[in-house]
């Protein structure tokens, strides 16, 4: 349970945020949590409600939105994830989902860079772990730096450096995830933050392929210290190829036994009204538990699991 101290930078945060967005010309939306089906995502499991589902993202409902013909939104918003408790994972947490019309991932790479910096200068002497050089002191003493441009690393070339095996080992042999976590990300964003880039399509389910690399997808993820912070991607917007990906996916949800929503049809049809399009997801809870020094989510909000 955070003290009032907590609560107040927890509030200035979060007016950081949007006030940076509202700066930024994006409109702030909010979408409804509990819904009568989800997007079909493989390594998520949803919390059921009454034979429907508490939201695991806005994502489904957001892209509905640009495809009526919003440019720029975004949202913060509770979200839900079955099982997923530990220093970095709450069943109920926050996240923040941004999306944008005509652009690809390079653009939400440049956002990242672009909000780190204005979180900074707009909470200045607040933040517990800033350092005065628009640098961030992290668990163990180690100073990152937030000055951009940040380091970018393609997923192929981490696991060249860091892993056991190759990478097409680990696909073959189902133990990317597994690889990832234990040899590629303690070496992530350990000097500034770090953006890992250009994941297996396979990876990808919800993400373009990648122009003259169809076996890639303009996918994302960027790291602080070893931690992921944010998924982002350039959207696919094929609804034809999309709902191929949906019907693997959910054939793989039957065979494991799994809670699963129906193919989303409306969410399908309105795709094809979308041209180029790119979208991120942020794990707020974990960003404020860097710039305040903590070493769990549960130590940033303002009631964890622990305190009932």
């Amino acid at each position: 349970m955070l003290d009032l101290q907590g609560l107040r930078f927890r509030a200035a945060f979060f007016h950081s945020l949007r006030s940076f967005f509202v700066r930024q010309q994006f409109l702030e939306v909010d979408t409804p949590i509990r819904q009568p089906l989800l997007l079909p995502e493989l390594n998520i499991e949803p919390l059921a409600s009454e034979g429907w589902f508490l939201q695991a993202s806005p994502e489904l409902c957001m892209k509905r939105l640009l495809a009526a013909g919003c440019g720029r939104i975004f949202q913060l918003c509770n979200c839900f994830r079955k099982g997923e408790r530990g220093r970095l994972h709450l069943e109920e947490f926050t996240m923040l989902e941004w999306y944008r019309t005509s652009g690809g991932y390079e653009d939400l790479m440049a956002d990242c860079e672009a909000l780190l910096g204005s979180l900074l200068a707009d909470l200045g002497g607040m933040v517990p772990c800033a350092v005065s050089n628009g640098s961030l002191r992290v668990s163990g003493g180690r100073v990152i730096s937030l000055h951009p441009p940040w380091d970018r690393l393609s997923v192929h070339e981490a696991f060249v450096r860091y892993s056991p095996v190759a990478i097409e080992q680990a696909m073959a042999g189902d133990t990317f995830d597994q690889i990832l976590v234990e040899y590629v990300e303690p070496h992530l964003g350990v000097e500034r933050p770090l953006f890992l880039y250009d994941y297996p399509v396979e990876l990808g389910s919800l993400a373009r392929r990648k122009d003259g690399f169809p076996h890639l997808a303009e996918r994302f993820e960027f790291y602080i210290n070893g931690i992921e912070l944010a998924n982002g991607f350039s959207e696919l917007t094929d609804s034809h190829e999309q709902r191929q990906r949906f019907a693997r996916d959910l054939e793989l949800m039957d065979e494991e036994r799994r809670l699963r929503s129906p193919m989303p049809e409306r969410f399908l049809q309105e795709l094809g009204g979308l041209d180029q399009a790119a979208g991120i997801a942020l794990g707020v809870d974990r960003l404020l538990m860097l710039l305040m020094g903590k070493e769990s989510v549960g130590e940033v909000v303002s009631f964890s699991p622990a305190d009932f």
